[in-house]
């Protein structure tokens, strides 16, 4: 059975957003999907990020696929720098993901330490393609804390196939969004 894994983000659960929505939408269509909730979603720490999935999954093959969202999509692409050389998985689907720069964060010395934590630990992109078979990467035109120019991350390290939305936001409940048909399609064409 195809497996999903959705990760959420900074300051996030598993039942906000369109997280909801896309697990109804792929367990209807035969997907077995997990939403987990990832420890200390106010200062996420990479370690315990990446560790929670990484016992949330057990062991990935290429019938396993991930969605992320915002900070979730650092957190999948640390996870997979992690898994041994021999494994692939069936791709990934990046929604709001940076790696460049965030903007409009809170002026908190805690909101500021952990972002950098996130934007200046290295990630080996050459080892994190080597055990995807696709990705897309999606952003908003008008994202208030994800800045268009991380897409070049995405595009040039990773390989992803970019996709740009308009007035999305920052893909979230606030920004009036609740349902996101893209990241289903797309997902939907990574495991025919």
């Amino acid at each position: 059975m195809k497996q999903v894994f959705i990760i959420h983000g900074w300051d996030g659960y598993p039942e906000e957003n369109w997280f909801p929505w896309l697990k109804r939408e792929l367990e209807a269509k035969g997907f077995e999907v997990f939403v987990p909730q990832l420890p200390s979603p106010d200062l996420p720490e990479i370690n315990s990020w990446v560790s929670k999935l990484s016992k949330t999954v057990g062991i990935p093959d290429e019938r396993t696929y991930f969605v992320g969202h915002s900070i979730g999509c650092q957190t999948i692409v640390r996870y997979i720098e992690s898994l041994s050389d021999d494994v692939r998985i069936g791709g990934v689907v990046f929604v709001a993901g940076f790696f460049k720069r965030l903007t409009n964060l809170e002026d908190d010395e805690d909101v500021r330490q952990t972002a950098k934590q996130w934007l200046e630990s290295t990630v080996d992109f050459s080892k994190v393609v080597s055990h995807i078979k696709k990705s897309v990467a999606i952003f908003s035109d008008n994202d208030f804390y994800v800045p268009l120019d991380n897409q070049d991350d995405f595009r040039d390290k990773l390989g992803s196939k970019i996709i740009i939305e308009h007035n999305k936001g920052h893909f979230n409940t606030k920004a009036g969004v609740t349902e996101l048909p893209i990241v289903l399609e797309e997902l939907l064409k990574m495991t025919e």
